[in-house]
Parts: structure tokens; sequence; C-alpha cells
């Protein structure tokens, strides 16, 4: 396996210190969820791994490299062709149907659709409504797959499953966690749902501005 995403020392504030020296790293083939009180800090610590948000102190390294070193050129690209964001509202162009939408993250990730992964996430037969005819699921599964079609090497999920009943939550983490295997990525989850937590290779709580390995 190798190495992806090393964080060393972040800590960062806003009104009040969130977290402070924070060390991470993900491997190829690897998981990591983030579990913790709403408020501690947690989508604020992704959004530094993920090029979104600079850390008061500590570096970032993806791929080898300094993240917040790179130019804003350089870091757009990575955020274009390596980085999967899977938020917990899908933020799909409404007026296109579900496979335009995918076809623009394909497009401009010069990629081919992996046409398995909307099989896996049962969305195949509706690729051709509009995004307003889906269901609140379907289109949470749909930017599931906009995002799995770029064929990132990291994907960053924020809540991924906050709107989804049980039994569809499970059968797009199952995708999720197929995809990391199948294509050496890895992926990073912040979650308030433990089950999910629990099928990551490491579970980690962010309380009291530190961030705990869990067992």
């Amino acid at each position: 396996m190798s190495q992806l995403l090393k964080a060393t020392n972040l800590s960062h504030s806003f009104d009040n210190l969130l977290f402070k020296n924070i060390d991470i790293s993900l491997s190829s083939k690897e998981s990591m969820a983030i579990v913790g009180r709403s408020g501690s800090g947690k989508s604020t610590l992704l959004h530094i791994c993920s090029t979104f948000l600079e850390p008061l102190t500590g570096s970032v390294e993806l791929f080898g490299k300094d993240l917040y070193s790179q130019s804003s050129g350089d870091i757009e690209m990575i955020r274009r062709y390596d980085l999967g964001i899977i938020f917990q509202f899908h933020y799909l162009f409404k007026g296109m149907s579900a496979m335009e939408n995918i076809d623009i993250a394909t497009l401009l990730s010069n990629q081919s659709l992996d046409v398995e992964i909307l099989k896996r996430l049962e969305i195949e037969e509706c690729m051709n409504k509009k995004v307003s005819e889906l269901s609140g699921g379907q289109q949470q599964r749909v930017s599931i797959a906009r995002v799995l079609s770029k064929k990132p090497r990291i994907i960053f999920a924020d809540e991924p499953t906050g709107n989804l009943d049980t039994q569809t939550a499970s059968l797009v983490f199952d995708v999720l966690l197929e995809y990391i295997q199948s294509y050496d990525a890895s992926l990073m989850l912040v979650t308030h749902d433990e089950s999910l937590a629990k099928r990551c290779d490491k579970r980690y709580t962010l309380r009291d501005k530190s961030l705990l390995l869990s067992s």
C-alpha cells in the first residue's frame, strides 16, 4: 500500500480553538472514520485535508507533495482529477437528467463511466430521468455515482448517508468500500453513524480538541 494522505500537527480555530496537534494518514485501500459531537471540528478537519481550508498550523501532504505550498491552479487540478468529495446534500444540476450530471464529471476529469457503479447503487434505471423526478435517496446515489465516475484517488465523505434510510446507507457504504479496494483509493469519512464508522479500518473520535483513536 502507498501513502496518499499525511497530515501533521494540524490545528484550527474560528472564534475558538477547534483542535490541535492532530496527525493522521491514509494509505491506498484504507478507510478512516471520524466521529464526534456536532461542532467539534470534524467537517473542518475534512475540509483541511481535502484542499478547501488551509490549517492554522501544521501541514498536509497529498500524494507525497505539500498541499498548501502549491499554487491555486495546481490545487484545483488535484481537486478536479484526484479527489472525490461527497456531501450530505447532493448539489446536482436540477435541470439536467441524472446521466447528464454524471457526464459532466467524467468530461471534466477525462474519465469514462464504469456502468457497474450504477448497477451497484441500483440507479441504472433512472439515468434518463430529470433530477427533479428522482427521490431524495436516488438523488444522493446519483451524486455519489458522479463522484466515483471521476475515479478519485481519495474520497472525502461528509455525512454521505445522513439523508438515507438504514438499508440504502449500508448499500452505499458497501459501494464506497468496494471502490477503494478496486481502485487502490482511500476513504476519509465524517459521520454520526457509529455502525458505518466501525466498518472502517481506522476509527477516530474528535473530542476535547484532540483526535483519539478508537479500538
